[in-house]
């Protein structure tokens, strides 16, 4: 019985030495904090705030609108500019248009006087060609004997001239009816008609010049457009949350003057959580980014798995630039490491813990069973 409990006793020691040397050996952190990036919202114009009160640590989704900023003396001469240019654009395609009507008002009525002309010609030569034929009827009839007074040279000169005109009238006659008139004191077409084939070209010239016209309206349409979309978002805008999250810090105040790109305020990003931690060198050189670790929440003894994320060395401040909560001069002392732990962002009992406190550990401890029973 003595020797049993000799023996039980030296394996209580054991087994206490056990968990003590387990425990203090075991890769664990000296501190550990829930962290997150920040993200700073800028104002996008010049111009005064509008911002409606908000607490620090009110949440917010992205896209949300937080402030608007408006400006109402945006220079807006550039904008005045293009419409001069373009209002000189449509009087342009205006003048041209209606220049194109009227010339086409003149041609119409040249071809109807054109029309009238070669009518009036074509009734004269078959009205002379007529004449001419009875005329040269009367001299035939004088050639069989009817009683002319006419010697026989002179009237054989006079029927040649009679058979002369009849031909050339009857030739004008066919020409005038294609369209073309010979003789003396005119062209081979009325002055009308030649009038409507020059301004037939000037119409061509006129209706080019109206296309060019055209496509620059539409391209000083498109310019006014543009500068008007411009001057509206010079004018006035929204500012809206860049990510989902907390007000982590105000940096202006409602009807403030601000200029553009002025940050107005920072928020922390809730989808971004990750836990800041420093461990010692002997730890630090046991780690390899991807590694598991485990992350307890100090208070309520919750657990949540993660993975070695960053290994950033010791002194490494910078690190910290653009995070929510900056590391403690002991931090900076140590090794830094950061650790991924999505479990943080699935829990709702959570809700961004920012700035939370707990501990990491990187490998199992003797006493491990025990925690998680409790």
């Amino acid at each position: 019985m003595r020797i049993f409990r000799l023996l039980v006793g030296a394996a209580l020691v054991i087994f206490a030495i056990w968990v003590i040397v387990g425990e203090q050996m075991s890769g664990a952190s000296a501190n550990a904090v829930v962290n997150a990036r920040l993200s700073t919202v800028r104002v996008p114009i010049a111009g005064d705030i509008d911002f409606p009160d908000r607490e620090l640590g009110s949440f917010v989704t992205e896209g949300e609108t937080l402030a608007s900023v408006s400006d109402p003396l945006v220079d807006a001469v550039r904008m005045g500019d293009l419409e001069l240019e373009r209002a000189f654009a449509v009087a342009e395609v205006s003048r041209l248009a209606s220049l194109i009507d009227s010339t086409r008002a003149v041609m119409v009525n040249l071809e109807d006087r054109s029309a009238r002309f070669t009518e009036r010609q074509i009734a004269e030569l078959e009205i002379r060609l007529q004449h001419a034929q009875e005329r040269l009827d009367l001299l035939g009839a004088a050639g069989q004997g009817e009683e002319i007074p006419l010697s026989g040279d002179a009237q054989s000169l006079e029927e040649s001239r009679a058979r002369e005109e009849v031909a050339v009238l009857q030739n004008a006659l066919a020409a005038a009816r294609s369209g073309v008139f010979i003789g003396d004191g005119y062209n081979d077409a009325p002055n009308a008609e030649q009038r409507r084939v020059e301004l037939v070209t000037i119409i061509d010239g006129l209706e080019a010049d109206l296309e060019t016209a055209r496509s620059r309206l539409a391209a000083f349409t498109d310019r006014v457009e543009d500068e008007r979309l411009s001057v509206n978002r010079l004018t006035e805008a929204e500012i809206a949350a860049t990510v989902t999250g907390r007000i982590w810090d105000v940096l202006a105040a409602d009807g403030e003057r601000v200029q553009r790109g002025e940050p107005l305020l920072r928020l922390v990003d809730c989808d971004a959580l990750i836990v800041t931690l420093s461990v010692t060198e002997n730890v630090y050189n046991r780690l390899r980014v991807g590694d598991a670790g485990q992350f307890r929440l100090s208070g309520s003894g919750d657990a949540y798995e993660g993975t070695v994320a960053r290994l950033g060395g010791s002194g490494q401040a910078s690190l910290y630039s653009n995070l929510a909560v900056a590391p403690s001069a002991q931090h900076l002392e140590r090794f830094d490491v950061a650790l991924a732990v999505p479990g943080l962002r699935s829990d709702p009992s959570l809700s961004c813990p920012i700035g939370r406190t707990g501990r990491a550990f990187f490998e199992e401890r003797p006493l491990d069973w025990l925690r998680a029973f409790f």
